[in-house]
């Protein structure tokens, strides 16, 4: 694992948590006061009606403790404030949250309980426990929270509630209530590098090593001279060799636009967030992530688009905004059945570049994953399907035919991928570095043999 994405200061300034300070308190007497009230009463009675005066005097140390401890009565609610430290934040890092408890009363808070409901997600040591503590007139009491973010998405810390115990235990207050505080966690994405050539760029400027000659840094071979070739370009050596001129050919540098689509009809595996096994959107999106953070830093466009039930898109773009565009996109991807096809709404009435090179994150799942793939292909795209589905994933025992059912899924599964490669479509499992080197390789070098090969006149001379 590396380290998270580069979360720079490109956030708007973190405001503070939500307050919650009710005024008034609702006070309710707790059952201490009705024991209290009922004993002395019992005593009174009995010195009423047996003329005794010695249960008087023993009624009175309860008849005075009741009445100071009422005196004490507060007039104003704790004043309740939840702080969440960090709001931007990666899978594995520290998350921690402040719960503020302030008294602006004349008296102080015996006993104030604050408690705290936390994301599953959020792994914080007695997060969700009541924590009792007490306050002084015109004092803040803070309760700090630690934990550790464990899954990508959008979690929150909070709603969070405060209940203040007054006069000796007499008096219980209704809880005072904050509104919740959200965290974003952004996926931790696996180090990935594609050192292949691209299939198709669209512009004349970018970081890609093409396979189209033109003004670039990487030597392509040695050619005769032409009309329009520059000076500078001229090779002496292989010139006063052959006694022609000679020009060194290089390859230009390109730009490319990328499309991730994500397949999200169907979920599949057990997430246990960074630190356990990884579900397919745990996969899709940590793979999504680390493709469209290599693609933009090259320079090039990258858009994103959901193949599922809500069919989300993102607009191609580059550089650093639409890499953070893209992370805070990446949060809201959930899996979504449809019993309607979404390939017209995704594909069809949103059409993509013709010069793109498609990125699928699919687990092959759905009996309409398949069909999706290979109606892409057939439409000219250069496809590239990347295998999100967990390895050693099975289903639970739950008859004496489930063993059976899994293994001929598994072979009806094994037989669509076969159908696809047939079809021009590459399958390959995610694995981090390199996993799609070979792949972008043999669509480059098809591209190119459809473009027609090489466009440089003459044989090429070695040096």
């Amino acid at each position: 694992m590396t380290e998270g994405p580069p979360l720079r200061s490109a956030a708007p300034p973190r405001q503070p948590g939500p307050v919650a300070d009710a005024g008034g308190p609702e006070l309710t007497p707790t059952r201490a006061l009705g024991r209290a009230v009922l004993l002395v009463g019992l005593l009174l009675i009995g010195a009423v009606a047996l003329g005794r005066v010695d249960l008087v005097v023993l009624a009175a140390p309860f008849a005075l403790g009741t009445v100071f401890g009422l005196r004490r009565r507060p007039r104003r609610a704790p004043r309740l404030r939840l702080i969440t430290r960090d709001e931007l934040l990666a899978e594995g890092s520290e998350v921690g949250t402040t719960v503020s408890l302030g008294n602006a009363d004349d008296v102080g808070h015996d006993l104030v309980i604050a408690r705290t409901l936390v994301s599953s997600w959020l792994r914080v040591p007695d997060g969700d426990r009541p924590h009792a503590t007490s306050v002084p007139r015109g004092g803040t009491v803070d309760i700090e929270l630690t934990g550790t973010a464990l899954r990508w998405g959008r979690h929150t810390f909070g709603p969070a509630a405060a209940q203040l115990v007054a006069a000796d235990g007499l008096l219980v207050s209704r809880p005072v209530v904050t509104g919740a505080h959200g965290v974003k966690v952004y996926p931790l994405t696996e180090p990935f590098d594609a050192v292949e050539a691209m299939p198709r760029a669209a512009g004349l400027v970018g970081g890609h090593r093409s396979r189209r000659p033109g003004e670039g840094g990487e030597l392509a071979g040695v050619r005769i001279f032409g009309p329009g070739d520059r000076l500078r370009r001229i090779d002496w050596r292989v010139s006063l060799r052959t006694e022609r001129l000679h020009v060194a050919a290089t390859l230009s540098d390109r730009d490319a636009e990328v499309v991730l689509a994500l397949d999200v009809l169907a979920e599949a595996g057990r997430s246990g967030g960074i630190r356990g096994e990884a579900s397919v959107l745990d996969t899709t999106v940590r793979a999504a992530a680390a493709i469209a953070e290599h693609y933009l830093q090259r320079g090039d466009r990258v858009s994103l688009l959901e193949y599922g039930g809500e069919n989300r898109r993102l607009r191609p773009a580059s550089g650093r905004r639409q890499y953070l565009t893209v992370l805070e996109w990446l949060l809201d991807v959930k899996a979504e059945a449809t019993p309607f096809d979404p390939y017209e709404r995704v594909f069809a009435f949103q059409p993509l570049s013709a010069n793109a090179l498609l990125v699928v994150f699919t687990p092959l799942i759905d009996e309409r994953s398949g069909p999706m793939l290979a109606r892409l292909a057939r439409s000219g795209r250069f496809v590239v399907a990347v295998d999100t589905m967990p390895a050693g994933v099975e289903p639970p025992v739950r008859g004496a035919w489930t063993r059976v059912a899994y293994r001929l899924w598994k072979l009806e599964r094994e037989n669509v991928v076969g159908q696809l490669r047939e079809h021009g479509v590459p399958v390959v499992p995610w694995a981090g570095a390199g996993s799609l080197d070979l792949v972008l390789r043999d669509v480059s070098r098809l591209a190119w043999r459809t473009a027609g090969g090489a466009a440089m006149s003459g044989p090429a001379v070695p040096r």
